[in-house]
């Protein structure tokens, strides 16, 4: 038998597990939401056309309204300023849309401290104990944020000083975008960088310094506790929007039980 067909049939008796780390896209999803005077994206909106009925007898469809960055996304390069010129999401390489996953846990650290900062220690600590970072791989990033993606309010945990999410140093940003093997760093967060890093030197740096460097960020992960520090393979399915500074995406992983 071949290798892909080796695959399916792993699939199929469950040797292979599929898991899904996609948010749901309903109109509650949490989004994204900027000071004025900038601009905001749009929540998402599923409008009927038709459901068996005089609109269309036989058949049910819908219309579709939402930003490119709303719920469970990618971020290609030119996302960013530092980015300009580099990939749109439809010129993504197929072949990097497929890649082994790292799972870092931080967790109780998150729940301890929202403001809590990934830096350069805890991931070499990481790969201490359970090896490099995968080349053209991926960063996932736990802080089980995810348990928070049904409220809007909880999810970006905003007060009078701004919003308190995990998210990455200046400089764990700064070394996974110039040094790391990585292709891209998921997050569990409504976005790649913490609550406060509009304060930060520069501004959100984990959007300047690795969409800047042609890397991605996957945002608005759930089910990370599903797997392992090491062994998934991620599967990630944005729109191929000509011009897009990213898109929904579905994200699956591959996990041999």
């Amino acid at each position: 038998m071949t290798l892909l067909g080796d695959l399916v049939t792993a699939v199929r008796s469950g040797r292979i597990e599929v898991l899904d780390l996609t948010a749901p896209l309903v109109d509650s999803t949490p989004i994204l939401l900027l000071p004025e005077p900038f601009g905001n994206t749009r929540p998402f909106r599923l409008e009927e056309i038709s459901r068996y009925d005089d609109r269309g007898p036989a058949w049910y469809w819908n219309n579709i309204s939402t930003g490119e960055h709303t719920g469970t996304h990618l971020d290609a390069p030119v996302h960013w300023v530092t980015g300009q010129g580099l990939a749109d999401v439809s010129q993504i390489p197929a072949r990097e849309l497929v890649g082994a996953a790292a799972v870092l846990d931080f967790t109780a650290e998150s729940a301890a401290d929202p403001d809590f900062l990934l830096e350069v220690e805890h991931v070499k600590a990481w790969e201490a104990e359970h090896g490099q970072l995968p080349e053209q791989g991926w960063l996932l990033y736990r802080t089980g944020w995810d348990a928070r993606s049904h409220d809007q309010e909880a999810f970006l945990n905003a007060d009078e000083a701004g919003p308190h999410t995990p998210g990455i140093s200046v400089e764990c940003a700064r070394w996974l975008a110039e040094e790391a093997p990585i292709l891209g760093v998921g997050v569990e967060t409504v976005g790649t960088d913490a609550g406060a890093a509009a304060g930060f030197d520069p501004p959100f740096p984990c959007h300047s310094f690795l969409l800047g460097a042609g890397k991605y960020g996957l945002t608005q992960l759930q089910n990370l506790a599903l797997l392992p520090p090491t062994g998934a393979v991620l599967v990630t399915a944005p729109l191929p929007i000509v011009g897009g500074s990213g898109s929904p995406a579905r994200v699956l992983a591959l996990l041999e039980r």
